[in-house]
This record gives structure tokens, sequence and C-alpha cells, in this order.
């Protein structure tokens, strides 16, 4: 998915910005493999209360 997100976008401006993507996919991967709705979770995490996935 990064590959993707870079051929989209051309490139990531910044190291940061690679590691944010990586966070929040990856955070959404989680999710969605434990049959979690995604945006009331991006709601609550927004808002300041995450979800934790189980591990």
């Amino acid at each position: 998915m990064v590959k993707v997100q870079q051929k989209i976008s051309g490139c990531f401006r910044s190291q940061a910005g690679v590691e944010t993507f990586c966070r929040i996919r990856g955070y959404l991967s989680s999710l969605r493999k434990q049959g979690l709705h995604l945006l009331p979770a991006l709601e609550a995490t927004l808002l300041g209360h995450p979800l934790f996935p189980a591990f």
C-alpha cells in the first residue's frame, strides 16, 4: 500500500509523512481484521478515545 500511495502522489514529502501514513494504515488494518467499523473508530480516535484492537 505504501508503494501505491507513493505512485499516486508522486512521493512522500518527509520521513514523518511516511511514518504517519504507515501508523494510520496499520491501525485501520488491525480494526478491519477484527471486524470493527472503521468510521466510528476514526471518530472516537479523533475525539481522544481510540479503540484498541485486541492482540
